[in-house]
């Protein structure tokens, strides 16, 4: 049962990550997962996303960001999970 405990994952992806469509295809990933929060292109060519619901869930969104979308060419996703309450109703793209 504990893996479907409501987490909190923050996620950190590098590569050739802007530009091929990668928040826009993150958003349309996570829809079937149930999943809410966010993902938004970072200043230094990165993307940072939030993932927020059932752990299994969250690893599947995990395991798709090390490949992303077809012309992303990712580098490495670090991964930090949170302690606290859910801060997000849906997912969205983030400026």
């Amino acid at each position: 049962m504990a893996n479907h405990e409501l987490k909190r994952a923050r996620i950190r992806v590098t590569g050739r990550v802007q530009g091929v469509f990668y928040r826009q295809s993150t958003v349309e990933m996570v829809g079937p997962l149930g999943l809410s929060g966010w993902v938004r292109n970072l200043p230094d060519g990165s993307v940072e996303a939030l993932f927020e619901g059932e752990r299994t869930a969250i690893e599947q969104a995990i395991a798709w960001c090390r490949q992303g979308p077809p012309r992303a060419a990712v580098d490495a996703v670090a991964v930090e999970w949170l302690d606290g309450p859910a801060e997000c109703s849906g997912f969205a793209t983030r400026h």
